[in-house]
């Protein structure tokens, strides 16, 4: 279990992560985030025990660009104190009228490649153009490469679910525990 404290002018985040299914409680001051994290640890088969809070009154990009900021983190810690990974995972994840492709390797490189356009600025009082934000600061601080592309649009919520829902699957994926080292280098992470 990897634990986490990052604490600002701005926010305020305290996290536990376990890279296997179990107790999670997820509390940040909005609730969008609630529900896109809820469904991030769901489908990756994390137990996740998150609380965070931010400065909501200027907007969510301070406590959203943090909670990726140290999600990324712990799954750096847990990468390199766990067994060897098998690297590499991808998801191709369907959203009603919404299609994602989600692939992550595991690669000591963090970087995202995003292709994606929301139909709308908002969800709810959430802005869309965060949810890039937040898995570009998850891509970083966990070192890894991550390419989000969404194929088909319906609508904003939509778009944001399955973002989080195919990173968790292609995450679980890259996750599971390797026979062989993930590099022929001799290097990982």
């Amino acid at each position: 279990m990897s634990d986490i404290q990052r604490t600002t002018s701005e926010t305020s985040v305290a996290l536990s992560l376990e890279l296997t299914p179990g107790e999670g409680t997820i509390e940040t001051s909005c609730g969008f985030l609630n529900h896109m994290l809820t469904l991030l640890a769901h489908h990756a088969g994390w137990g996740l025990r998150l609380s965070a809070s931010g400065d909501l009154a200027v907007d969510a990009h301070h406590l959203t660009e943090d909670l990726g900021i140290a999600l990324g983190q712990a799954l750096l810690q847990e990468l390199r104190s766990g067994p060897p990974r098998r690297r590499y995972g991808g998801c191709l994840l369907p959203m009603d009228g919404t299609l994602v492709l989600a692939a992550v390797d595991l690669s000591g490189r963090g970087l995202l490649a995003w292709d994606g356009t929301f139909p709308s600025p908002r969800c709810g009082d959430f802005d869309t153009e965060l949810v890039p934000e937040f898995w570009r600061a998850f891509a970083r601080e966990s070192r890894s490469t991550l390419h989000l592309r969404a194929l088909a649009v319906d609508n904003a919520h939509h778009l944001a679910e399955a973002v989080f829902k195919g990173a968790g699957r292609a995450l679980r994926e890259a996750l599971i525990p390797g026979e062989t080292a993930p590099s022929t280098k001799g290097v990982w992470l």
